[in-house]
């Protein structure tokens, strides 16, 4: 259901303690979300796309997700521009275009890539495994933790189960139409899903307490901070420094 094909490569981005990497990651979300200029906005990008690029990723899943992004993006240019009071940029029949929605698009636009590249670059480079093992060591509280663990392991228990019911009706020629029979037997079939996958998630819940499980998350991931970690967060330090001197 979901590939982590970011994960593959052995760089040094790679290498970084994942506390590291998680930490790094939300502080600079956070610097970049509050932005208020384009200039600002643009150093985070270049920064996003020279950290990126040191993790190389496959370039296929990476252009599959700005796509994703950006043609959301699009959306938003097609109205705020014309939606904004202010100056007029240009006019286009009874439509007028504002220098301050196209400020903010602009600006919207790169602090959006800017953040999607970020996340690529240090949290998708990782399992959502580790990922969340960072999070209980930086104490993230745990049943946030076990949440999300239990709800990636889910999505795949209601994948399986979807798959398996789809091949029964495949086995059983059924081909969709627009046609109620067809519109019954999908609606059937999703309820099935929900209803098996509710089994399925119980009996797992029964194997738990069998094995002593009280409800607490305990994680047993090691995490050492190395040299690397250390000129990283330096390195991430003053780059920090340089935004908010200069810009």
């Amino acid at each position: 259901v979901f590939s982590e094909p970011f994960t593959n490569a052995h760089t040094w981005v790679h290498r970084l303690d994942a506390r590291v990497r998680t930490g790094i990651a939300f502080v600079f979300s956070c610097v970049l979300a509050v932005a208020t200029s384009s200039q600002q906005a643009a150093f985070g990008l270049i920064a996003a796309c020279l950290l990126l690029i040191s993790s190389r990723p496959p370039w296929r899943p990476l252009l599959r997700r700005l796509a994703a992004v950006n043609i959301f993006l699009l959306f938003l240019w097609l109205t705020v521009p014309w939606s904004t009071p202010g100056p007029a940029a240009f006019h286009i029949g009874p439509l007028a275009c504002t220098l301050p929605g196209l400020h903010l698009a602009c600006l919207i636009t790169l602090k959006a890539n800017a953040l999607t590249l970020l996340l690529l670059a240090l949290v998708a480079t990782m399992p959502l495994a580790h990922f969340a093992h960072a999070l209980h060591a930086l104490r993230v509280p745990g049943k946030f933790v076990f949440l999300l663990l239990f709800t990636y392991r889910s999505i795949f228990l209601l994948a399986d189960e979807w798959q398996r019911l789809n091949m029964a009706l495949r086995l059983h020629n059924f081909v969709p139409a627009s046609n109620l029979h067809s519109y019954r037997t999908l609606g059937t079939l999703v309820g099935l899903t929900l209803v098996r996958s509710i089994d399925r998630a119980g009996r797992i819940h029964q194997a738990m307490l069998l094995r002593g499980f009280s409800g607490s998350f305990f994680s047993l991931a090691e995490f050492r901070f190395t040299r690397l970690d250390t000129c990283f967060v330096l390195a991430a330090s003053s780059m920090l420094i340089l935004y908010f001197l200069f810009l």
